[in-house]
């Protein structure tokens, strides 16, 4: 089968085309650096032509609603206009219990699959093991890093791929069981063991959105699928 890869080349993506590629698939990429603006639709025809299915992978760096509504709506519409059998889309676990702009533009991408005319499966996952980098990206003051408490079931990227894969070859599925990682973890205990030299400063996010992070809203409420590579593991291989 031939695979189109929206962002193709980010933290899961890398492993969504690996894995395609080791199954024998034929995988397009559709990332800017592929000549693809998925912004725009540029370029989008011509890497979609002969695609059976499309893995959407995409993400922005946005805390404000509208932006990621318009963001996330906007790659959807764009990927469904170009009809392929097949969409398959990577959400976040708990997105419905915890107010963010970006949780808010992840809702808008789900609800659009659903309302569109293209076949797709949707699958919520937890942060991945690489969030705990991540998150002392955010907010950087000096040699601190802010980092929200919050309690995380991390999983793998690589896993997250596999699962990604696995549901492109089974065809459309709707929204599929959550995937998370084996243990919980609090991200400030995560973040400090990569920190290297920064100074990771605990920060409780006000409101409801801070509580529900704090008492475990990203994390999975069912018995879903989980991952087997622990962080402990994760770090070691890397």
């Amino acid at each position: 089968m031939k695979i189109a890869v929206a962002g193709g080349t980010g933290v899961v993506g890398r492993h969504v085309v690996d894995v395609a590629r080791e199954r024998g698939h034929d995988v397009a990429v559709l990332a800017r650096a592929e000549g693809v603006d998925l912004t725009t639709g540029a370029g989008l025809a011509e890497r979609l032509a002969g695609v059976g299915a499309v893995v959407d992978v995409t993400s922005v760096r946005t805390q404000k609603r509208a932006d990621a509504e318009s963001f996330f709506g906007g790659v959807t519409r764009r990927l469904q206009a170009a009809a392929p059998a097949h969409i398959v889309a990577l959400s976040i676990v708990g997105i419905d219990d915890v107010d963010s702009g970006y949780y808010a533009g992840k809702r808008f991408q789900e609800h659009a699959l659903a309302d569109g005319s293209v076949p797709w499966s949707v699958l919520r996952a937890t942060q991945f093991h690489e969030f705990a980098e991540q998150v002392l990206q955010f907010v950087r003051v000096g040699p601190f890093s802010l980092v929200p408490r919050m309690l995380s079931q991390p999983v793998a990227a690589r896993e997250v791929a596999e699962t990604l894969v696995d549901l492109t070859e089974a065809g459309p599925s709707g929204r599929v069981a959550d995937l998370a990682g084996p243990e919980r973890h609090d991200m400030v205990d995560l973040a400090r063991r990569v920190a290297g030299g920064r100074r990771v400063v605990p920060v409780r996010v006000p409101g409801a959105a801070g509580r529900a992070m704090r008492s475990g809203a990203l994390c999975p409420t069912g018995d879903g699928p989980r991952g087997r590579i622990t962080f402990d593991a994760w770090l070691e291989s890397r």
